[in-house]
């Protein structure tokens, strides 16, 4: 029969610091395995928002060089060369107010940490 020996700290200051020591290495693992977690969803996010994107450039730039043929091509006998210039300013500002609305994306916060970071600040403020 094997005999085991187990060694078990008293409430002493290495006992203490043993517990410490132990709740610490929880701590840090619990949050890492948190933020594990939240890198996967965000992940998964940032690849269905590119897929998105992806197709809607695809589906934007043939209706965009169609609907922009079909224009020139009724407007140029009346308008000339003036009609390209039209059509060069009514999409760089298509182009602008996208930029804009994927930076509002952005700042939603969806490709972010929201409860790992709130569990660190959390974390700091109990340990000081």
């Amino acid at each position: 029969m094997e005999k085991t020996e187990t060694v078990v700290h008293g409430p002493g200051l290495m006992g203490g610091i043993s517990g410490l020591a132990k709740n610490l290495f929880g701590l840090i693992v619990s949050r890492v395995e948190l933020a594990a977690l939240e890198l996967s969803q965000v992940r998964n996010h940032v690849i269905e928002l590119l897929a998105l994107f992806a197709g809607a450039i695809l589906a934007m730039w043939f209706a965009i060089a169609y609907g922009t043929a079909t224009i020139v091509m009724l407007a140029w006998e009346s308008w000339g060369w003036k009609i390209l210039l039209v059509m060069f300013l009514v999409f760089l500002a298509i182009a602008a107010v996208l930029v804009m609305k994927g930076l509002a994306m952005l700042k939603q916060g969806k490709l972010a940490f929201p409860e790992t970071m709130n569990e660190l600040r959390h974390d700091r403020d109990a340990l000081l």
